[in-house]
């Protein structure tokens, strides 16, 4: 299989801070592989590198076979980025602003207002094309962004956490546009933070940890590398909760873990038989529940299991480095 990516041993230092520490990363052509990782983590000094925004201290990456350092025009010909925020100007109108970057990628004057109202349209923005941007809402900028990171038609998209900051249904928005880019054969480099994105989205993910890779593989085999599955119970009467907990760590070896408000327990098991032998357990202690079920861990519990905390917690931690990196 043929790689729109591919970068071997990166290295980048800022003073004392190592950003990147020897990243290896590879990205078929036409699939997603997204970065997985927390604020901090190095998820955007790697595409400020392979964007030719940045000089790696060390190693090398290629994008479409051209080497970023050697063949950066070659390289920016081929990709199109969109950043954490968008890049828009908000006193132009959304014509206005795809027409601006059509001119400055050399489209003639028809050509550059031809792509417009093309993509205008593909992002169903038609209708707010004559308006200007401080009138968007965040989830039609964000469209809006992605459709001006496509005026060059290229052939590698890179998405730096598109979705920060937006509502669950503008983010759903973003990640349809996403898939129906990908189904017409482009190929995507997404960065993001948010597990769900990452596995709603991503065909192989590489997990970033402090400037390393700690992990990479389809979500399915990063989930099962965490060991076992996780056993979930939520009693009908909330009165029940600690009488199922018992019986949970009873058969588990472990105390579950739960959530007071929503009596959601939760617990890992190696042997799927459980689950059979817990249904048995809870009907004699005469226990209704209105959830039972046996899943793969969620990449949150893959991203704790790799790293030893969490994404929250590791994104409170790298505060202070996140502003000196980006």
């Amino acid at each position: 299989m043929s790689h729109a990516i591919r970068a071997e041993g990166l290295v980048k230092r800022y003073g004392d801070t190592v950003a990147l520490d020897g990243v290896d990363l590879e990205v078929p052509a036409g699939k997603v592989v997204g970065v997985l990782g927390p604020n901090g983590a190095g998820k955007t000094t790697a595409v400020r590198i392979l964007a030719t925004l940045l000089r790696p201290d060390a190693g090398h990456a290629t994008v479409g076979g051209y080497d970023v350092l050697k063949d950066p025009v070659r390289v920016r010909g081929l990709i199109g980025l969109t950043g954490q925020y968008a890049s828009v100007d908000e006193d132009l109108s959304g014509t206005e602003n795809l027409v601006l970057i059509g001119r400055l990628l050399d489209l003639s004057r028809s050509g550059a207002k031809a792509r417009a109202a093309e993509l205008l349209e593909r992002f169903e923005l038609t209708e707010a094309a004559g308006r200007p941007i401080r009138t968007y809402s965040g989830g039609m900028r964000r469209r809006l962004d992605l459709a001006a990171s496509l005026v060059g038609r290229p052939h590698v998209l890179y998405l730096d956490e598109p979705t920060t900051g937006l509502d669950p249904h503008a983010r759903n928005e973003v990640w349809q546009v996403v898939r129906s880019l990908v189904a017409e054969g482009s190929t995507v480099l997404l960065t993001t933070q948010y597990l769900e994105e990452a596995d709603q989205l991503a065909d192989r993910i590489t997990v970033f940890d402090h400037g390393r890779v700690v992990a990479d593989g389809r979500a399915d085999e990063l989930k099962r590398r965490t060991g076992g599955q996780t056993l979930q119970v939520r009693p009908t009467a909330l009165a029940d909760l600690d009488a199922a907990a018992r019986i949970l760590a009873d058969l588990t070896g472990m105390a579950p873990t739960r959530d007071d408000d929503t009596g959601l327990l939760t617990a890992p098991v190696s042997d799927p038989v459980l689950l059979s032998t817990l249904v048995r357990r809870l009907d004699e202690a005469g226990i209704t529940a209105d959830e039972l079920a046996l899943r793969l861990p969620s990449l949150d519990e893959v991203f704790l299991a790799l790293t030893g905390h969490s994404t929250k917690d590791s994104a409170a931690a790298d505060d202070d480095r996140v502003r000196s990196l980006v």
